[in-house]
Formats: C-alpha cells, sequence, structure tokens
C-alpha cells in the first residue's frame, strides 16, 4: 500500500469529524438526492491504517491514479459494518480525520487474494501499479493489520474487492473539468 514498510513511522489516524462528514453528505445530497434516494447509507472512514498512509493512498486518490480498493470482510466485521454494495456512499477522511471527499461504489466483489488481477492492481493506482507490487504491499498491510486486531490473516481470506468513482465535491468529482 503506497510503498510503505513496516519499518516506517505509524502515527495513529486522527478520528473522523463527523460533524463535517455530516455537512459534506448533507451538500452532496442536496445537489445528488436521486444518487442518496437509491442509496442513503453511508460510512466516513479513511484508507489505511495511519496518518500516513491515509494521506498517501488518499493524495493518489485526488491524482485521479486510484479507483479501487480491496479490504479484508473480516475487518468489516470486525468494526461491526456491513459490506459496502454497488451504489453505497463513503466520505473519505484525510489521516487526522478531515473529510476530503464523497466515494461512490461501482462495482464489487468478494474472493481471495489470489483472485487479484493485474488490471485491478493498476486500478488501485498504488506503487509502480503492477500486479507483483499489489500482492507484496497487500499482504505486508493484511498480516500487520489482523495482527493489530489479534487474528491472523491467509491468503484465503475473503477480500472484497471494490471500484469506485468519486462523486464530492465537484471540483474533484470523475469527469469534472479542471483547469
Amino acid at each position: 500500500m503506497a510503498a510503505m514498510s513496516d519499518a516506517d513511522a505509524r502515527t495513529p489516524a486522527g478520528e473522523p469529524d463527523l460533524t463535517a462528514a455530516a455537512a459534506m453528505w448533507d451538500a452532496y445530497a442536496a445537489a445528488h438526492p436521486q444518487a442518496v434516494a437509491s442509496g442513503a447509507e453511508h460510512t466516513v472512514e479513511r484508507f489505511g491504517d495511519s496518518e500516513q498512509l491515509a494521506d498517501a493512498l488518499l493524495e493518489i486518490v485526488l491524482s485521479g491514479r486510484k479507483r479501487a480498493t480491496a479490504e479484508l470482510v473480516s475487518e468489516f466485521l470486525a468494526a461491526g459494518e456491513q459490506l459496502p454494495r454497488v451504489g453505497s456512499h463513503w466520505i473519505a477522511c484525510d489521516g487526522r480525520g478531515a473529510p476530503r471527499i464523497v466515494i461512490r461504489s461501482t462495482e464489487l466483489r468478494v474472493g481471495p487474494f489470489g483472485s487479484v488481477d493485474a488490471a485491478f492492481a493498476a486500478d488501485e493506482g498504488e506503487d509502480d501499479g503492477s500486479l507483483a507490487s499489489w500482492q507484496d504491499e497487500h499482504r505486508r498491510y493484511w498480516q500487520r493489520t489482523t495482527a493489530a486486531r489479534g487474528a491472523t490473516w491467509n491468503e484465503q481470506d475473503e477480500i472484497v474487492f471494490e471500484r469506485f468513482a468519486v462523486v464530492w465535491p465537484p471540483e474533484l468529482a470523475d469527469g469534472a473539468v479542471r483547469g
């Protein structure tokens, strides 16, 4: 995940600013009532497991290079969250917890580690975009995050492979004209 090795310093990510996230959601909902009507549920979260990784991954989303992500089914369950569905939204926060964008799930698949392909790895946009890099970084990441919650990861664990679109704010949304 974004070429951050296990030896790199990690500052815990900040708690999401739920008040600011609610204001962002309200602005999005007012501008896109049909999208919200078809999927009013949303989560407020971040990429990664540290302030640094959250910021690095958010930056590649903002650059337009990252339009996919992957997370263990067990992580959703451990957090008491339901799995995303196509059309669901999440507000992505930076490493300090400030909401930055609204993302909408466009494609979801559940499968084991070995089922990822080069196209998905490239859509994640991390490191050099190769499948080998994706495998190396995600293997380290999931070993670290499952150990942090007292579990053990293996390559047969189910993973949610998600493609998404950035839908808010308008100046950062996919398809926005940028100068």
